[in-house]
């Protein structure tokens, strides 16, 4: 029997609980054209009314304006100067036509269609940079993803932390370690690691390495993602590889047996899982919009739509530290056309959290704008109801994602920053709760996490306690969740998913 490819992804929806997720974007819509304007001097000085109603004319620059808090201070002008000139020459990093695409699934998940993860390092290095490291934290998101699918039944959106999630905010502008006081390390894109007055110079021409090595980065994702290794009989092998280490009766292996029935199944009736419906995935990238020179130099204006698109990644992200109304991040964001987030603690409040969406999303176009909420769970169950309220009562589209690392995080007696599996997981419990109490959209979890076996993070399946953390904490930053620890996260939302879309229990 011959099945179409059409017919083959709807079997997935329907059989597969949401495998159409697996299936690129150009088989169900209509291609959009990538034609920017490569170099943005061609639209140099020029303005824009962006968003439309705005009171406020908007260009690249217009953040210089405002107040720009956690940016580095370059001591050489000129220096800065040649750097941002040769990143006004370089080649964008990705497409309007891709950010579109991104953007139409993520109006989808806003309006209850599907699921979102990012995840990825905490912040990425020159040093680690090496194609088995991208390799790795890619496949382990892509398992989480068909675990997660399969669960809730929906499409997810697979979003990483990568290919330019190296600037990192800091708590004070100086370190001083025995006296000595030096600037803080702000990621491999501002200065170096080493604790030297050489190494902690904020060194403009960071940035073009770091631009080279997301080229590098995004030209191996989109290789893995459209060559066969995102190939969905091969990510299920890996995850019965994750479930044999786990109890014969543990509901891990209950799930994995359910997808592996199902794609017997597929193949039983004629369907070759082998074909490119089945083997590619659209992969996209994030990172936090922090070190604004680097992200104006990368804007490009698109020549088809006039709209200006951030080219250094397909969507981005506003901290908690940053986030400030007057200040100049969302001065930035607001007027690029890339998707946008915005992470939020117990410390915003209903009213704020509304004047940022009006702020970044003033045309309230779903899909446009993400609210990320980092709170840890006792917080987020006491604040999160009245952020939702507020959106609720405002008629503001939004996808809300969790991210339950960032509000978790404490210090080992030996030094050791780290955050505990379980309450990781009491965060996500208490995101779904709060959800299904107000009637609103789970839409997605966002984690710092890696495909190695790093003990940076304790508990889990992997069993890392505060003694076995020295054995492998590679982390230049934040503790990271390991492959296992992220596998069993996204095997735990699959199964919370299931119930919210009335699939029966395991």
């Amino acid at each position: 029997m011959r099945v179409s490819a059409s017919s083959a992804a709807f079997l997935l929806v329907s059989g597969l609980s949401g495998g159409s997720a697996f299936v690129p974007a150009s088989l169900n819509a209509p291609t959009s054209s990538l034609n920017v304007v490569s170099d943005p001097r061609v639209a140099a000085g020029a303005t824009s009314s962006f968003p439309p109603g705005d009171d406020k004319e908007w260009s690249p620059d217009s953040w210089t304006k405002a107040v720009a808090k956690q940016m580095p201070v370059y001591e050489d002008q000129a220096e800065l100067d040649d750097a941002i000139n040769t990143l006004n020459g370089v080649a964008p990093l990705v497409f309007a036509g891709e950010v579109r695409s991104l953007h139409e699934k993520l109006a989808r998940v806003s309006q209850g269609q599907g699921f979102v993860l990012m995840g990825g390092d905490c912040a990425e290095s020159f040093k680690e940079f090496h194609v088995n490291h991208i390799r790795d934290t890619f496949r382990v998101i892509m398992q989480m993803a068909l675990v997660m699918t399969f669960g809730s039944a929906m499409p997810v959106v697979k979003i990483g932390r990568m290919a330019g999630q190296f600037a990192k905010p800091r708590s004070e502008p100086n370190e001083v370690i025995d006296g000595v006081s030096l600037p803080s390390y702000r990621g491999d894109n501002v200065n170096k690691e080493e604790f030297t007055p050489e190494s902690r110079r904020n060194n403009p021409h960071l940035m073009v390495d770091a631009y080279h090595q997301s080229a590098q980065t995004l030209n191996i994702l989109r290789a893995f993602s459209t060559g066969g290794f995102a190939d969905i009989s091969r990510l299920h092998a890996w995850n019965l590889d994750f479930v044999e280490d786990t109890d014969t009766e543990s509901r891990y292996q209950k799930l994995a047996a359910k997808i592996d029935e199902s794609l017997r199944f597929m193949k039983a009736i004629g369907i070759d899982t082998a074909t490119p419906e089945f083997t590619s995935v659209d992969f996209y990238t994030a990172h936090e919009c922090l070190l604004l020179p680097y992200e104006q130099a990368l804007t490009r204006q698109d020549s088809t739509t006039g709209k200006w698109y951030d080219c250094s990644s397909h969507m981005l992200w506003v901290g908690e530290r940053t986030r400030d109304l007057d200040g100049a991040h969302l001065e930035f964001t607001r007027g690029v056309g890339n998707p946008l987030g915005v992470k939020v603690s117990d410390k915003c409040t209903p009213d704020e959290l509304i004047r940022i969406i009006e702020t970044m999303n003033p045309q309230n176009v779903p899909g446009k704008l993400s609210i990320i909420v980092r709170m840890g769970a006792e917080k987020l169950r006491k604040n999160l109801p009245e952020l939702i309220r507020a959106v609720q009562r405002e008629g503001k589209a939004v996808v809300w994602i969790s991210d339950p690392v960032h509000g978790n995080t404490r210090k080992t007696d030996t030094g050791f920053k780290t955050r505990d599996f379980d309450n990781i997981r009491a965060e996500l419990r208490a995101f779904f709760d709060v959800h299904d109490e107000m009637g609103s959209h789970p839409g997605g979890v966002h984690v710092e996490m890696t495909g190695e076996d790093v003990t940076e993070c304790t508990g889990g399946v992997s069993a890392v306690n505060d003694d076995t953390l020295k054995h492998r904490y590679n982390t230049a930053c934040d503790p990271r969740l390991n492959g296992s620890q992220a596998l069993e996260l996204a095997f735990l939302i699959a199964e919370r998913m299931r119930l919210r879309t009335g699939l029966p229990p395991l």
